[in-house]
C-alpha cells in the first residue's frame, strides 16, 4: 500500500467482526515497533498480547469501554524507563514516552497495512491492568489496543486539523514564512 494512502486510511475502529485474526499477523505488527527511534539504542517498550477472554473482560472493565470485549486479542503496550533513567537521568522518563509514541505509530500503521483494525485506548485504570497482567510497579502502561477485523467497512474519517493550525515558522505563533532576499554577487 502507498505510504500516504496508508497514513490517511488509518482510523480507530470500535466494532469488530466475529472473525478471529491470525495472532501471527499481530506479532508482525508488534515487530514493526522495533524499528522506531530509541534513545541510545535502549528500548523501553514492552508488548503484552492477550487472548485470554477473562483477562480481556477485566481489561475492558479497567478501561470502562465495552467495545474492547468484542476483540479476540488485546495488545497492552508498556514502557520500562529504568535503563533510560540510568543513562539520562530525569530526561529518561520523557524519552521512554517518546519511544512509546513512535513505536505505537509504527504498530498502528502496520495494523492498517495487514488489514486488521484497532483503536488506541488511553483511558484506563492503570493499577487494575497491572494487576490483571502482573505488570511490575515500575513499568508504565502506555496504551491498550483491542484488535480484530472491522465489522463494517463504512469508515468516515473526520477531516484532519488544518495544516495552518499546527505549523509555525521560526517561532511559536508565526504563521508566515518569510522569503529571504537573495544577495546577488
Amino acid at each position: 500500500m502507498d505510504f500516504d494512502k496508508l497514513i490517511k486510511s488509518r482510523a480507530s475502529v470500535r466494532k469488530f467482526s466475529s472473525k478471529k485474526p491470525d495472532w501471527r499477523n499481530i506479532i508482525e505488527c508488534i515487530d514493526a515497533a522495533r524499528y522506531a527511534p530509541t534513545a541510545g539504542h535502549n528500548s523501553a517498550l514492552k508488548f503484552i498480547l492477550v487472548d485470554d477472554s477473562e483477562s480481556i473482560k477485566k481489561i475492558t472493565k479497567a478501561c470502562q469501554q465495552d467495545f474492547i470485549s468484542s476483540a479476540h486479542y488485546v495488545v497492552v503496550v508498556c514502557s520500562n524507563p529504568s535503563r533510560l533513567v540510568n543513562a539520562y537521568g530525569e530526561s529518561g522518563e520523557a524519552y521512554a514516552r517518546q519511544q512509546a509514541g513512535a513505536g505505537i505509530q509504527n504498530f498502528l500503521l502496520k495494523i492498517e497495512q495487514v488489514g486488521l483494525s484497532t483503536c488506541w485506548v488511553g483511558y484506563f485504570a492503570e493499577e487494575q491492568i497491572k494487576e490483571v497482567l502482573k505488570i511490575p510497579k515500575d513499568v508504565n502502561v502506555e496504551a491498550v489496543f483491542p484488535i480484530g477485523f472491522e465489522y463494517e467497512k463504512k469508515r468516515t474519517k473526520k477531516a484532519p486539523i488544518d495544516l495552518d493550525r499546527i505549523l509555525y515558522f521560526n517561532k511559536y505563533g508565526n504563521t508566515k514564512m518569510q522569503e529571504k532576499e537573495s544577495i546577488e554577487v
